[in-house]
């Protein structure tokens, strides 16, 4: 018996990109982008660095495409902060997420 695999099993199929914001550090905003190809519910928050959420950017439905929302800490103090998008699917089941942090220097 041969043991005959087509395609690549290891490659992820991820329907949207979640690009680092810019400036970084930032002082006191900055930009976050991302894109959806699907549509699907989008949640894009903040959290400080204890994981505590700090803010929520996006919390709706929305069309496949491109997005930029301007991020303003002016309210929050110094330091490292993430934040995540998390999208669920229009058609159940699938959650796809990614995190990526971000310095606020005051």
């Amino acid at each position: 018996l041969s043991n005959i695999i087509s395609g690549n099993q290891n490659a992820v199929t991820k329907s949207f990109h979640l690009l680092q914001n810019y400036p970084n550090p930032f002082n006191p905003n900055t930009n976050l982008e991302f894109g959806i190809s699907n549509l699907g519910f989008v949640t894009l928050k903040i959290y400080n660095i204890i994981g505590k959420e700090v803010r929520t950017i996006v919390s709706s439905s929305l069309n496949p495409g491109n997005y930029k929302y301007k991020f303003d800490a002016t309210d929050l103090t110094s330091g490292i902060y993430f934040y995540r998008l998390e999208i669920k699917s229009s058609t159940g089941g699938e959650s796809l997420s990614e995190t990526k942090s971000m310095i606020l220097l005051k």
